[in-house]
């Protein structure tokens, strides 16, 4: 995608508020804190395989999971450049097991961040592409007091913007404040993050599926098929799909957004959850995606609808071209219904 003019991101952000009357310039700063922060973690993950900052941490994050040296830089970073400017009530990370208080000395702002420091952490020491994700929401307790677990706990429906970054052959920086999807590439040479991908719009049907298949023995049978039915050759819907899978959500999803398909973590046998995180993964891709003209659902439910009851709650997903979405929903209904059915018998 061509971008239709010369264009930053600060200035981007600035010309969006100007056209909502009452804007205070407020979402701007804080999203220029944000992409500041994003600057400095890229520059780490550029030359990560030549300092000494990959291997383990050395430590387990709240999910049990084995942290990574460079997870905890960029969770640093993103606190340590968000949590002075006065526009925050409170932050989490998927790093981190409770919320982050703003400290006393700094002023309460109005916004709430969460975030992922670097998804796709695994791939790292492969120099496989990883991102950060955010997603911004305005509190819900009283302005000018410490921020609460109840202004994090809100719909995805409620989010004001959201975004991830991808630190790949380049590092782009995607975001919506839900009018519109739009694309930068940090340009290096001069420090700016320039507009790349104007107005993103994904397909309504892709040709592109991602899923871990190793798991496909503890799918549900409505999964089973949908996969199945894609694999099979039909000049009618145009199947066999391609299968791409990278294991870095922000990386498929990305690819998926501009090339269409869909991207799958379901529920299963051994995670009748899911595996994603809701709050820091789910709901900010689903706000990104249904602002292109996407679709995003747990296989049942809307993912934006859900009314989450933790902040390192689980979800499955299922993510991209609203007609690939709808088609997995309907496979993933009538098995369900097929074994109701078979119940009663």
């Amino acid at each position: 995608m061509k971008p239709s003019r010369f264009m930053t991101l600060s200035r981007h952000i600035v010309e969006g508020e100007k056209k909502h009357p009452g804007a205070t310039g407020e979402l701007s700063a804080l999203l220029a804190d944000f992409a500041l922060a994003v600057k400095i973690i890229a520059l780490e993950v550029n030359k990560a395989g030549l300092v000494d900052i990959l291997g383990f941490e050395g430590s387990n994050n709240v999910h049990g999971e084995k942290v990574k040296k460079l997870d905890m830089y960029a969770h640093d970073i993103l606190i340590r450049a968000m949590d002075h400017g006065g526009h925050l009530a409170v932050m989490a990370s998927e790093e981190e097991e409770d919320i982050i208080h703003i400290p006393k000395k700094h002023r309460i702002g109005k916004y709430v961040l969460l975030f992922d420091p670097l998804d796709g952490s695994s791939n790292i020491d492969a120099n496989v592409s990883i991102g950060t994700i955010f997603s911004i929401y305005r509190r819900v307790s009283p302005d000018g007091l410490p921020g609460t677990e109840e202004d994090c706990l809100q719909e995805g429906y409620k989010q004001v913007a959201a975004g991830y970054v991808v630190y790949g052959s380049s590092t782009m920086l995607v975001y919506t404040a839900g009018n519109g999807v739009y694309g930068f590439t940090l340009d290096p040479s001069v420090g700016e993050f320039l507009l790349s991908h104007d107005d993103i719009k994904i397909p309504q049907r892709g040709k592109i599926y991602s899923l871990n298949e190793g798991n496909y023995k503890y799918w549900h049978n409505g999964l089973k098929k949908y996969i199945k039915y894609l694999q099979d050759a039909d000049d009618r819907t145009g199947n066999p799909y391609t299968a791409r899978y990278i294991g870095s959500m922000v990386a498929d999803i990305h690819r998926n957004l501009l090339y269409g398909g869909i991207f799958i973590y379901p529920a299963d046998k051994r995670n009748p959850k899911g595996k994603l995180r809701l709050m820091y993964e789910c709901n900010p891709m689903a706000f990104i995606v249904e602002a292109a003209g996407g679709r995003a659902s747990d296989g049942k439910q809307r993912t934006l609808e859900i009314k989450p009851e933790s902040i390192h709650e689980r979800s499955p997903i299922y993510i991209g071209s609203e007609g690939d979405v709808l088609e997995v929903e309907k496979f993933l209904r009538e098995e369900e219904m097929a074994e109701a059915e078979e119940k009663k018998k």
